[in-house]
């Protein structure tokens, strides 16, 4: 198999220089993203009509869960997508011919198991493979073989595998997985719920302020869930995760593995206060009933869109992509009542749900004057910084790391369905990657969590071959001295990536058939993520809740009547859970019912 791979991975370098020309690269996957809106649009009207009940803006997964549950309540709903193919930053790629990436969003796990149910999305064709084990951080240490750190699901193991730096740490990794275990159930109420609307609960007949007394049940049935350790738990929240973890454990590799956690995505150290929550917020999801898993959608993530538009399509929903808006329409009393395109076509609608960040769709499709001042500055003020940068990377062989060398018949093994943690051997080496960042310089030993979906999914490559997601951190969206992101710095990162990987799988650069960069300006531009953020603006606790994406508006609703914000910007934030989606789509159907 990796003759058959070299093979091709030779006539493809025949085409390719190691970083694919940004022009052929876009006609090479238009090509593919227009395949799969067709797909998505098959049995919706050929035609965009001008009227429908709801008009929702960008078919990132939340919008299309939106269109789903509007359909169903029977809302005519349309969905417009500015780019060629579905799904937002849950998209499948062919980026190098023969190599599908999941291009952006890489993993499934926070998907909210109603919406999975709901609206049937097996029977559209979703398929996950889950992972077990989970989780391989491979060393760099003197040592031969150097140690690694593997963990899955099965309990005795993973002490087992901890045992290697600390037999303390082995016998309190359950009772730390129980706690975090605890602490999940009980905020869990809290995702698929508005938050409460503290300026309702007193206004309106003493009927009304009874009806408004139930928004209070999720908040009051976690409170009661937390209990006794609430103060413990309230802890998890506000403190920097380094300090929760050096409460529970004393061996560094297993407190950078779980930190990473913490900060993937954020631009936070493992002693920034408040990272707790980020840590909280990535095991929340389940597979299978198998809490904190997460797994590879057959196909890449892109199936996963596909099966969410098939879902709205079969209810009756329009999808249409490559229409991209260009401003909502008012009326003179100031309600949305549809929008408009950038070709001109006018598309009329009493609700409108827009699953673009807050920043596009209040500073760019909303004139300014329509919006109270003080919503404004809270909006233009929303930390949005990113420390990510997405490289995908098309290889002829697995990497093959020193901790765990590859069989020979080059066959997966175990940790290479594994979110792989390098540079990952203490916090203080995110700690100083972090501080790096903070003063506008790429870290020199970036955080890497490098996946090989093709480990379980080998569809995704040619024979022999695989792809590789390299999500690393922290390069800052501003560099210092006022230098860009120009094709020299983005390759000088992808580099000193690479370099790091060799450390650890001696081989992997030689293995590079191509490769994908995607620094901060990149996700923006390509994905409308606003500075590259994946949440769509920090889920630090001062933008999280009530506060999110600004205080008084958290419940969907946005100053402008009939406009609702429905995509990770709005409550409970980001990762691909489906639940802003649904949540707005709830609000705005209980107004749709009163016009």
């Amino acid at each position: 198999m990796a003759r058959h791979c070299g093979a091709m991975a030779t006539r493809i370098q025949a085409r390719l220089s190691t970083v694919c020309p940004s022009r052929w690269l876009q006609d090479w996957h238009l090509s593919l993203g227009l395949s799969g809106a067709r797909l998505a649009h098959a049995g919706a009207a050929e035609r965009l009509q001008r009227e429908y009940d709801a008009v929702v803006i960008g078919a990132g997964h939340n919008g299309l869960v939106a269109a789903a549950y509007l359909q169903q309540a029977g809302v005519r709903t349309a969905v417009l997508e500015k780019r060629h193919v579905l799904g937002g930053a849950a998209v499948t790629e062919e980026i190098v011919p023969g190599f599908k990436f999941s291009r952006a969003s890489y993993l499934l796990s926070l998907l909210r198991p109603q919406i999975y149910a709901e609206l049937e999305l097996e029977r559209h064709g979703l398929r996950v493979f889950p992972r077990d084990p989970y989780s391989f951080t491979p060393l760099l240490e003197d040592r031969s073989p150097p140690r690694s750190l593997l963990l899955g699901h099965n309990m005795a193991q993973n002490q087992q595998q901890i045992a290697q730096f600390s037999q303390k740490d082995a016998q309190a990794y359950p009772e730390y997985e129980a706690f975090m275990g605890g602490m999940v159930s009980a905020l869990d109420p809290l995702l698929d719920a508005p938050p409460v609307d503290t300026a309702a609960l007193g206004k309106g007949s003493l009927l009304q302020q009874l009806r408004n007394l139930r928004a209070l049940r999720p908040l009051l049935q976690a409170g009661l869930a937390l209990g006794r350790q609430l103060p413990r738990y309230y802890e998890v929240l506000t403190a920097p995760i380094s300090k929760i973890l050096d409460h529970w454990f004393e061996s560094e590799p297993l407190k950078a593995t779980l930190a990473t956690d913490a900060v993937i995505g954020a631009m936070a150290s493992p002693h920034t206060p408040g990272s707790g929550y980020v840590l909280l917020h990535h095991v929340m999801g389940e597979l299978e009933g198998q809490r904190g898993a997460w797994g590879y959608v057959a196909g890449g993530m892109g199936a996963l869109s596909q099966a969410i538009a098939r879902a709205a399509t079969a209810r009756g929903a329009h999808i249409f992509a490559e229409k991209a808006v260009c401003h909502v329409l008012l009326g003179r009393d100031g309600r949305a009542q549809g929008v408009a395109l950038q070709d001109g076509t006018e598309v009329r609608s009493k609700l409108v749900l827009s699953n673009a960040s807050p920043q596009i769709t209040f500073l760019e499709l909303i004139p300014q004057e329509q919006l109270p001042k003080d919503f404004v500055q809270r909006i233009r003020q929303v930390d949005t910084r990113s420390p990510v940068t997405k490289i995908n990377v098309a290889v002829d062989r697995l990497p093959s790391f020193l901790a765990a060398p590859n069989a020979r018949d080059g066959q997966p093994l175990p940790h290479h369905q594994c979110s792989i943690h390098l540079n990952c051997e203490n916090t203080h080496l995110l700690h100083q990657a972090f501080t790096e960042a903070t003063h506008g310089h790429p870290s020199n030993r970036p955080m890497i969590e490098l996946c090989i979906p093709s480990a379980l999914d080998p569809g995704l490559a040619p024979q022999g071959c695989h792809v590789v997601s390299l999500f690393t951190q922290y390069t800052p969206s501003m560099l210092a001295d006022g230098q860009s992101w120009d094709e020299q710095a983005r390759n000088a990162y992808a580099d000193r990536v690479f370099d790091c990987i060799e450390d650890y799988a001696p081989g992997f650069k030689a293995s590079v058939i191509g490769r994908d960069i995607l620094t901060p300006p990149d996700l923006e531009r390509i994905f409308g993520l606003p500075g590259g953020n994946i949440f769509h603006g920090a889920m630090s606790l001062d933008q999280l809740y009530f506060a999110r994406p600004a205080p008084s508006y958290s419940g969907y609703r946005s100053p402008v009547p009939g406009l609702y914000l429905c995509g990770s910007g709005a409550h409970p934030g980001g990762g691909v859970m489906g639940a802003a989606g649904c949540n707005a789509a709830q609000v705005a159907l209980k107004d749709f019912r009163h016009l």
